[in-house]
């Protein structure tokens, strides 16, 4: 028995799948590994999100909109890819070989942007201060650079949170209340990464050369994944209890429409379910029914249709519990791309903007546009403690852009300015209370939605479940791209003044932004809606000691999987 109580509880394994020692394995001296990497990737990560739209107008000489265009769409493929990274290591890889795998990928795509911003080879050549267009070879290796990033971020964006997540027994109470102290680590490093990026690195780009300032945290990658496989022999590897967890995503719906013509019985305990000691034995979580979604009920009817094939038995309340509550999070998921497409304005025209004020600070020093992104991350960092998950600071931040916006127009009709070049007499820190309220308003919503999709995700698909939230700003940044296209192309023709231009003192920038806060404003309505009508998971853990927690109405309270500020 003291042999049996000396392994972990929740049947975690080491990389060769045999079971491992609680006492040398896991907690902090496992985690400490994985929280350098976090900070060393969100500080690469930002090092060219956070600059990029400067970068491709001022050395690949793009236009506003098409620049604006271009870092949406990376952004959003950056934050799309956990889909897949997740779904493989769910189903396949697990999550330490699919992060193996990802990083070294993500590690050659920074080489290789380090290479396209540093070789005069990749760059547009210059001639007595006049540079040429980027040739179709250089772009075409920037951006496979940049998109190889992209690649290696889906696998390790998913997996690495919650891999760490993965060195703390739920089953152990100690083990548990360790978890909250590597999640607020864990968060730190990330606010710590992104603070770097967007004070010294973006500084470091526009005065002493882009190269440096992709190199440095190319280095700092490279040395914090030595250091994650250094702990390699102290990490708890999860097992999948299920082959392939999101099939049953598909085979709810289609059970469901088989046995549509079937009667759905009025007590719920009449439908298809293992007994409890099935779960004991198996280590899983029962889930219980819930009133939302009916009609995928009839997936779990004894004598449906799928009885009648003898094929394969009906499916258990459990499964079609699980598929309920991934299209439920699909509901709050659909709510959340507007606030993530207002999230994308603060790397594209928030850093445009910037450029045509006045950021002198001093005779000599001036302050890089992209570096007002560091006050979101400090006001995050404020604001942690008394987060909620409300979208209200969100509007009030468009709603502060819209009127900069009109007032820095106004200063230019005064002045006469209209030259795309000509500096605003205007403080760049007039742009300061958006990108404040915006670093509340994330916290406010992202912390909760992070926590909220691990939360209620199936047990087996944990990692798929968080790649909701990146989804969701991952499609608000091609929602985005959509939206400046558009407006562009509606707003200009037939000769007209595009609201989004190439010379932003000649354009109706604060058009956009209002247009924005009314979708803003509405999006709000919806959110409330959609919150109002979920129904949170009921589900019990078993072990087979004995212990029973049952857990109803709200979700098991954790902390969020690792802010991706």
């Amino acid at each position: 028995m003291e042999a049996k109580a000396s392994y972990t509880r929740d049947g975690t394994v080491d990389l060769r799948g045999r079971p491992v020692l609680a006492s040398k394995t896991g907690k902090w001296k496992a985690c400490a590994f994985l929280v350098g990497y976090e900070a060393f990737e969100r500080m690469a990560f930002y090092g060219i999100a956070s600059n990029l739209v400067n970068y491709l107008t001022t050395q690949l000489h793009e236009d506003t909109v098409s620049s604006v265009r271009n870092v949406n769409n990376w952004s959003g493929s950056v934050w799309m890819t956990p889909v897949l990274g997740a779904y493989i290591a769910d189903s396949y890889l697990g999550r330490f070989w699919t992060f193996t795998i990802s990083s070294l990928i993500y590690v050659t795509g920074m080489m290789l942007l380090t290479m396209a911003v540093s070789l005069k080879s990749f760059k547009p050549s210059c001639s007595n201060g006049i540079c040429n267009k980027a040739s179709s070879s250089q772009i075409a290796f920037f951006y496979i650079s940049l998109y190889t990033i992209a690649i290696g971020s889906g696998g390790t964006k998913p997996n690495i949170s919650t891999f760490g997540a993965d060195q703390f027994d739920d089953f152990d109470p100690q083990e548990k209340k360790l978890k909250a102290s590597f999640f607020n680590w864990w968060m730190f490093s990330s606010f710590l990464g992104a603070l770097v990026a967007t004070l010294g690195l973006v500084y470091i780009q526009e005065n002493l050369g882009w190269g440096l300032g992709y190199g440095i945290p190319t280095a700092g990658l490279i040395l914090s994944l030595f250091i994650f496989y250094f702990g390699t022999p102290m990490y708890r590897h999860k097992v999948s209890k299920t082959k392939s967890p999101a099939r049953d995503l598909f085979q709810i719906p289609i059970a469901a429409y088989k046995n549509r013509k079937a009667h759905l019985p009025s007590n719920p305990s009449e439908l298809h379910e293992f007994e409890p000691q099935h779960y004991i034995n198996s280590g899983k979580r029962q889930m219980y029914h819930t009133p939302i979604f009916r009609f995928l009920d009839k997936a779990a009817i004894k004598d449906g249709n799928n009885m009648d094939a003898s094929l394969r038995p009906p499916c258990t309340v459990t499964q079609v519990e699980g598929t309920k509550l991934v299209i439920g999070m699909a509901m709050i998921w659909l709510v959340t791309l507007i606030p993530s497409t207002i999230w994308a304005q603060i790397n594209t025209l928030f850093v445009k903007q910037g450029t045509t004020l006045d950021r002198s600070l001093g005779q000599q020093f001036h302050i890089p546009a992209a570096s007002l992104g560091s006050f979101v991350t400090l006001s995050m960092l404020l604001s942690v403690p008394m987060y909620d998950r409300y979208f209200v600071p969100l509007v009030i931040a468009i709603a502060i852009a819209y009127a900069v916006e009109v007032r820095r127009m106004r200063v230019i009709r005064v002045h006469h300015l209209n030259g795309p070049k000509e500096i605003v007499p205007m403080s760049i820190f007039w742009l300061l209370p958006q990108y404040v309220l915006l670093g509340i308003a994330d916290v406010f919503n992202a912390i909760g939605l992070l926590e909220f999709f691990y939360d209620q995700s199936p047990e087996d698909m944990q990692s798929l479940g968080t790649t909701f939230f990146t989804s969701g700003i991952g499609v608000g940044n091609f929602l985005n791209s959509f939206l400046v296209t558009m407006v562009d192309k509606i707003t200009g023709r037939n000769g007209g003044k595009s609201w989004i231009g190439n010379n932003l003192n000649d354009c109706h920038l604060d058009y956009y932004y209002g247009f924005l806060l009314v979708i803003s404003a509405i999006n709000l309505g919806a959110f409330l809606w959609a919150s109002c009508k979920y129904v949170y998971k009921r589900e019990s853990v078993e072990v087979k000691e004995g212990c029973v927690d049952l857990v109803e109405g709200k979700a098991i309270a954790t902390s969020p999987l690792g802010l991706q500020v």
